[in-house]
């Protein structure tokens, strides 16, 4: 179970942009956030991946609060949380051909060993062609980088995802490929989904169950 709990989070202690919300994940559930652009979602969404500390507040896995967020908190749990941000050109190092920034999160956690099997496969099961992954962000399409960018959420099989606004670039063919791509994988690794986005037409038909902004918020 993931559990945020009184969470209140932001970028200056004086103006936090997330106060008091509640939020609860089983393993294998979807749930849906739906919240109005500039509501504190994205904030909150950084907070449950743990790449972003609380002012205030517990989040927990199974029943464990964390001790530590970013490259503090344990690597076991810091790895179990795969994340797909809205703006794949800023979430991608430039200098990275998309063959490397798949295979990243593999070689920070000393497997590197894996990446000659598990990349080209993984590219495959997103629809990135192998002829794209010697290429770096500047010389593909945001709906190709993109597709990079959900390989390397799913390159460590994590037992968590959350995708904040992760379609929110995208086409219609591309949204519901990837769409279906983390359905497949949740179905068959029960883990759970937390999809962050303001369309609430997709998050109906993505998750199993949808939450507004102002049901979590108990400040």
């Amino acid at each position: 179970m993931l559990e945020l709990t009184g969470i209140t989070a932001g970028y200056d202690r004086r103006t936090p942009v997330v106060r008091g919300a509640h939020l609860s994940l089983a393993p294998g559930a979807s749930l849906g956030l739906l919240g109005p652009s500039g509501c504190g979602k994205s904030t909150l969404a950084r907070v449950a991946a743990l790449l972003h500390r609380p002012d205030r507040g517990t989040v927990a896995f199974d029943g464990r609060a964390v001790a530590g967020f970013r490259h503090r908190a344990p690597r076991a749990l810091r790895t179990s949380v795969g994340m797909v941000f809205q703006q794949p050109r800023l979430a991608a190092d430039p200098r990275l051909t998309l063959r490397e920034l798949v295979a990243e999160p593999l070689r920070a956690t000393g497997r590197r060993g894996e990446v000659d099997a598990t990349v080209p496969a993984l590219a495959d099961r997103v629809g990135l062609g192998a002829d794209l992954l010697d290429r770096r962000p500047h010389e593909v399409s945001d709906g190709q980088l993109q597709r990079a960018c959900v390989a390397r959420a799913l390159v460590l099989r994590p037992r968590w995802l959350v995708c904040d606004e992760m379609t929110a670039m995208l086409d219609a063919s591309t949204t519901a490929a990837l769409v279906g791509v983390v359905e497949e994988y949740r179905a068959e690794s029960g883990a759970g989904l937390l999809a962050v986005g303001h369309d609430a037409v997709l998050l109906g038909r993505w998750c199993g169950r949808t939450v507004h902004w102002d049901e979590i918020v108990k400040d």
